[in-house]
C-alpha cells in the first residue's frame, strides 16, 4: 500500500508575516511547502526550481506583477495550478488573473479552513472562487464567446457521450463533487473524464475547459 504524496505548494507574497503565516498553515495541514517568494522575479525562478503543483499567489508584487508571474509560471509548466490570494476583489483583477492562467481566486478575508480547502480543490483541478466571483468569470467567458473571431477551432476532437455530458456540467460551473452527485459517478471517475477531455482538446486546466465549453455553446444545451 503506497502512501499518497503531499501536495507541493509554493507561497508568493511580498509581506513576510502574511507569507510565513500562510506557509505555516499549509505545512501544519499536511501540505509540502516547497518554496516561498517575496517578489515576482524571485517567484518565477523558484517555481522553476521547486516544481510546485499549486502556487498560492498574491497579485500585488514588486518587480513583476502577479498576473505576469502567473503567465510565466504556467507557460513554463502547464501542469501547475495557480490560486490567487489577493486583498483585491475588483472584477478587473479577477478577470486579469484568470486570463493569465489562474485556476482560482480567493480574497484575503477568507478564513484559514477556507484557504486550506481552496488549495486542496485547486490541486485536483477544481476552479475555486470567492463567492460571487465564479459567476463573474463565467459571464466574461460567455461575453468573449459571443464576440466575432473568438470562438474555438471548429474541428473539435471526438468526445464520448459521457465526456460531453461532464463537459456540459463543467460549463455550468459545477464542482467535481456536484457533477459526481448529478451523474451518480465517483469523484475519481469525474476527474478521469475531465483529464481525458483536457488531453483530447489540448487544454491545460479546467478554467480553459470551461471557456472551451462555453464557446461551443454546451452550457446552453443543459437546463
Amino acid at each position: 500500500m503506497t502512501t499518497e504524496q503531499p501536495v507541493r505548494v509554493m507561497v508568493v507574497d511580498d509581506h513576510p508575516m502574511w507569507r510565513e503565516g500562510v506557509a505555516r498553515d499549509l505545512a501544519e495541514a499536511g501540505f509540502a511547502v516547497v518554496a516561498t517568494a517575496g517578489d515576482g522575479e524571485e517567484a518565477v525562478r523558484r517555481a522553476r526550481a521547486s516544481t510546485p503543483q499549486v502556487v498560492v499567489l498574491d497579485l500585488n508584487l514588486p518587480s513583476l506583477s502577479g498576473a505576469e508571474v502567473c503567465r510565466l509560471v504556467v507557460a513554463a509548466d502547464p501542469a501547475v495550478r495557480v490560486l490567487v490570494l489577493s486583498a483585491s476583489g475588483e472584477h478587473a483583477d479577477v478577470l486579469e488573473a484568470v486570463k493569465s492562467g489562474a485556476t482560482g481566486y480567493l480574497v484575503k478575508s477568507a478564513g484559514r479552513e477556507e484557504l486550506l480547502d481552496a488549495v486542496r480543490r485547486t490541486a485536483v483541478g477544481d476552479p475555486v472562487f470567492t463567492p460571487g466571483l465564479a459567476g463573474l468569470v463565467l459571464g466574461e467567458f460567455r461575453r468573449l464567446a459571443a464576440e466575432p473571431g473568438t470562438s474555438a477551432e471548429p474541428a473539435a476532437p471526438q468526445l464520448t457521450p459521457r465526456e460531453t455530458e461532464v463537459l456540459r456540467l463543467v460549463a455550468k460551473g459545477l464542482s467535481y463533487r456536484q457533477i459526481a452527485d448529478r451523474l451518480v459517478l465517483s469523484h475519481r471517475t469525474v476527474q478521469n473524464h475531465v483529464q481525458n477531455t483536457l488531453g483530447k482538446l489540448q487544454l491545460h486546466n479546467r478554467v480553459e475547459l470551461v471557456r472551451y465549453a462555453i464557446e461551443q455553446g454546451l452550457d446552453e444545451e443543459l437546463g
